[in-house]
């Protein structure tokens, strides 16, 4: 792409919080406002100077509609700032950062706030459709004998709840939830369920050295709750399992053939991630540190039913426009959806059949090296909050590699309904 270049100046996202059998304490926008109050409190210029506000979010609650403006304005950005919210499932957060880069590189914006926010455990219970029907039916009732006659035709099965994060979850064209779908990259790349438990424990292990060695506090803040509780890392994340306790675990989705678990997937959470964007023109006006630079990004589609392989095409697509390989990238950031679907893209990536078939590509672009591939963890053991996630792996891939040395790596994740998104970015070292 041609135009102004693109720098992510801060950013910063909460611990996630991983849901429990109750509603959790923060809705989506306190989530976002406690993370990014931060961010904008570390800049030279007032919130009333951002161009917009860039939200994702996939189930904003009923009183969070356009939750992006809601949070603008909790932000104290002011009633002259726009902002608008963007869902595409489990890239609603890669999608704000995209359309906030599009936005500054076309030179429309010169700073942008943007990333994604989600309380899982507020998704709505709903009515299920005859309950709704019959409930109209009695409020259009007049008479006391019409009443009668309608409230005799209820039944108890009107009562039976409809689980809106379940339906979210669950493709409407191919009829199958993400686990499903994840069983049936398994099956095709012949996935054994130790290889599946080996990378979910490797997952929590790697997430726990990176909070053991302080590398999560330049993008975690701390998180207060009302009942005097704070949170300073992933309540997800699991110090003591092992490969017993996970074996243990009987599979979710195809309980009798199956090898997904509830252990080598990506965990239900709360949680939010947001990032200032600007262009080289307000970084010079402020005077403004860079955490990064905004390279490219990409989306592709897939079959809905393997969804999981979005990754492969989206990446695939961008490092042929870009002209690179895999191993022009110091770090990817893969969003662990399920063990499954993370070793299913690597055998893709490594496939000359696949390449040939589905890619279109004469040689397979190869795997990712494993020790470059989320090398602090991902969903598995800090959870997945969708409108969020995407937002976190950009925030957290350029902590990674401006820790490390600098470089240029990939973040990547599946989208629900059969889609892949990546991003380039590019960061300077800390190391001299």
């Amino acid at each position: 792409m041609n135009g102004s270049k693109v720098y992510i100046v801060d950013g910063a996202r909460t611990p996630f919080l991983k849901t429990r059998s109750e509603p959790g304490l923060f809705s989506a926008s306190d989530l976002a406002v406690a993370c990014a109050r931060p961010v904008l409190a570390r800049q030279p210029f007032p919130a009333s100077l951002l161009d917009e506000v860039i939200v994702g979010c996939v189930i904003p609650a009923a009183d969070e509609a356009n939750i992006a403006r809601l949070i603008a304005l909790r932000l104290g950005c002011g009633k002259r700032v726009p902002a608008h919210t963007v869902q595409r499932n489990c890239a609603s957060g890669l999608q704000a950062v995209a359309t906030a880069a599009e936005r500054i590189m076309l030179g429309r914006a010169q700073l942008v706030l943007a990333g994604g926010a989600e309380a899982m455990s507020r998704a709505p219970v709903q009515w299920n459709t005859a309950m709704v029907g019959w409930l109209g039916k009695m409020l259009r009732a007049r008479q006391p004998l019409d009443r009668v006659r309608t409230l005799a035709r209820f039944r108890p099965a009107y009562l039976k709840p409809v689980y809106s994060l379940l339906l979210g979850l669950t493709d409407p064209l191919v009829k199958l939830s993400m686990g499903q779908t994840a069983e049936i990259l398994a099956h095709r790349f012949g996935l054994s369920r130790e290889s599946q438990d080996v990378y979910a424990l490797q997952s929590h292990r790697r997430l726990a050295a990176a909070f053991d060695a302080g590398d999560m506090r330049a993008e975690v803040e701390t998180l207060y709750d009302t009942n005097e509780h704070f949170y300073v890392e992933d309540t997800g994340l699991r110090r003591d399992t092992d490969l017993e306790r996970l074996a243990q675990l009987k599979p979710v989705f195809d309980r009798k053939y199956g090898s997904v678990t509830s252990g080598n997937s990506s965990q239900v959470t709360d949680g939010a991630a947001m990032l200032l964007l600007a262009s080289e023109t307000a970084v010079q006006r402020h005077g403004l540190s860079v955490l990064g630079e905004w390279v490219d990004h990409e989306w592709a589609g897939v079959d809905p039913s393997q969804m999981g392989l979005g990754p492969v095409h989206a990446v695939a697509q961008l490092l042929a426009r870009r002209q690179m390989k895999m191993r022009d990238l110091q770090q990817m950031e893969l969003n662990e959806a399920f063990a499954a679907q993370v070793l299913a893209c690597q055998a893709a990536w490594d496939s000359a059949q696949y390449a040939r078939a589905e890619l279109g590509m004469e040689a397979p672009l190869g795997a990712m090296d494993p020790a470059l591939l989320n090398p602090e963890g991902g969903a598995i053991s800090n959870g997945h909050p969708v409108g969020a996630s995407g937002a976190r792996l950009v925030l957290h891939l350029l902590h990674a590699l401006k820790r490390k040395g600098g470089g240029q790596g990939v973040a990547t994740l599946c989208i629900g309904g059969g889609q892949g998104g990546a991003m380039l970015l590019r960061a300077s070292g800390d190391r001299p």
